[in-house]
C-alpha cells in the first residue's frame, strides 16, 4: 500500500524511511544547537563536579545556626558563629592537634584560614568542609558545650564524629588523641556582598 507526500506522488517505504530519518536529523539538529546556548548561562554537571564555583545567600542564617551547600559533591558547611562561641575559641587551644593548621596549611586551610582561631574570612562565619578527615564520614553538630553523651564535661561545642568518635571544634579543628588526623578543610571562598558567599574561589582573597 503506498502513502502519498503533500504534492501528491507515490512514494515506497525505502524512501518514506529516509525522508522519516532526514526529518528527524533536522529536528534533532536544531535542539543541539539551542542547548549549548541555553547551558552557556550556567555551570553544567560536569564543571560542578570538577570544581566550580557555587553561590550561598547566607542572609537569612542566624547566628548559632548552619547551612549546607555541595561544592565538588561534598558538602560545605557554613555556620554563623556567636559572639561568645567566638571568644571561647582561643580558650582551648592545648586540647587540639593542630590549632592554626600548620600541619597541611596547603591541602587543609588557605592562607587565610591560617591567621588565627577562627579559619575564616569574616570571625563571624566558618566555611568547612562537612567531611571528616579520618574515614570520610559526616560529622554531627553538637553546637552546645557542656557534658553530654559521647563528649567530655568541658564540651566547648563543635561537631562529633559517631563513627570512631573524632570531636572538631567549632573552627572545624580536631581535638587531640583522635582518629582524625588533620583539621576539616576550608575551601576557597570570598565574599560577593555581605550576604552572597562564593565557594570555590578566592580571587579577592
Amino acid at each position: 500500500m503506498s502513502e502519498t507526500l503533500a504534492a501528491g506522488g507515490p512514494i515506497d517505504a525505502s524512501k518514506r524511511t529516509w525522508l522519516i530519518a532526514s526529518g528527524c536529523a533536522g529536528a534533532v539538529g536544531g535542539i543541539a544547537a539551542a542547548v549549548p546556548f541555553v547551558s552557556s548561562f550556567q555551570p553544567s554537571e560536569k564543571a560542578k563536579a570538577a570544581g566550580a564555583a557555587v553561590e550561598a545567600d547566607i542572609s537569612a542564617l542566624k547566628p548559632g545556626e548552619k547551612m549546607t551547600v555541595e561544592w565538588r559533591g561534598k558538602p560545605v558547611w557554613i555556620v554563623r558563629r556567636t559572639p561568645e562561641q567566638l571568644a571561647d575559641l582561643p580558650k582551648h587551644n592545648d586540647q587540639l592537634a593542630d590549632p592554626l593548621s600548620q600541619r597541611k596549611p596547603t591541602d587543609q586551610a588557605p592562607e587565610y584560614a591560617r591567621k588565627d582561631e577562627s579559619r575564616s574570612i569574616k570571625p563571624e562565619y566558618l566555611v568547612v568542609v562537612g567531611i571528616c578527615t579520618h574515614l570520610g564520614c559526616s560529622p554531627s553538630e553538637k553546637f552546645k558545650a557542656g557534658a553530654q553523651p559521647s563528649l567530655p564535661d568541658d564540651w566547648p561545642g563543635g561537631f562529633f564524629c559517631p563513627c570512631h568518635g573524632s570531636t572538631f571544634d567549632l573552627a572545624g579543628r580536631v581535638f587531640k588523641n583522635k582518629p582524625a588526623p588533620d583539621n576539616l578543610e576550608v575551601p576557597p571562598h570570598m565574599y560577593l556582598s555581605d550576604t552572597k558567599l562564593l565557594i570555590g574561589e578566592d580571587k579577592k582573597a
